[in-house]
């Protein structure tokens, strides 16, 4: 009889132990254990054309085009004078300069306009489908990005996508913007895990350039079928969208 219940309690452990199994995302598929994606990679930066356009008719890509070089290009400025600024900050700063240099007239009313279309961005057509599909293999997912922590956090809140990231990360944590390798290295250290575990997702040339020099292994999104860099740091692959990158990171074809 002690044999049978003995018997009978194993089994029971043992369909506990199955059915939890089971219940864990396979990750088996996925050749890192973690993804740091760019925040542009999900988000589409032309989202403020639109609202650009309402009131510059004819001038809003252009408009946006410069608007974001701007950005960047302060990001650049403040890292090697060893200063920093909230990014929401440098974007307001970059906006009137960008009014200025096209000798457009930008109301108080219009900047503020403008401005919260940077916390209310559109996802890319492909991203949600894409961090479902990642999500699921079992991969943890992080963002690490030049925005402010409120940029991140607003974006993500407005587009209902806040629960496929593990962690929404600004450089601003450690005033640091990219391409700083410190900037980079924010990212593996609140992953706790090696650099050949985590797969980097650029949206941008130089993102790539910095993220490769700081040692990931980096994918380009390019949106905009944009050359690579001239500076002898290549992408480990690339693809003008989505699809292509879960296929890279699962093994697919």
């Amino acid at each position: 009889m002690i044999y049978k219940k003995l018997l009978y309690i194993f089994l029971v452990l043992l369909s506990l132990r199955v059915g939890s199994e089971e219940k864990k995302p396979e990750n088996h598929l996925a050749r890192f254990k973690a993804v740091i994606f760019d925040y542009f990679v999900i988000f589409d930066a032309n989202s403020v054309v639109s609202e650009l356009e309402k009131v510059f008719p004819g001038k809003g890509s252009e408009f946006a085009r410069i608007w974001r070089a701007k950005q960047f290009e302060y990001c650049f400025l403040l890292s090697v004078t060893n200063r920093h600024e909230d990014f929401l900050r440098l974007t307001e700063d970059a906006l009137v300069y960008t009014a200025n240099f096209m000798k457009l007239k930008l109301s108080s009313e219009n900047k503020s306009r403008f401005l919260q279309t940077f916390l209310t961005l559109k996802p890319w057509p492909d991203a949600i489908q894409t961090l479902e599909k990642l999500k699921k293999s079992g991969l943890r997912i992080i963002v690490l990005s030049n925005f402010s922590g409120k940029m991140l956090k607003d974006n993500a809140n407005h587009a209902g996508i806040s629960h496929y990231f593990e962690q929404l990360i600004s450089t601003e944590v450690d005033r640091s913007y990219k391409p700083d390798p410190i900037a980079y290295e924010l990212g593996r250290r609140k992953l706790g895990l090696k650099k050949e575990e985590i797969l980097f997702v650029a949206f941008g040339g130089w993102d790539v350039y910095g993220a490769k020099n700081f040692g990931y292994t980096t994918y380009w999104v390019n949106r905009f079928q944009l050359p690579v860099e001239e500076l002898g740091l290549l992408p480990d692959a690339t693809s003008q969208n989505l699809e292509g990158l879960s296929n890279f990171i699962l093994n697919q074809k």
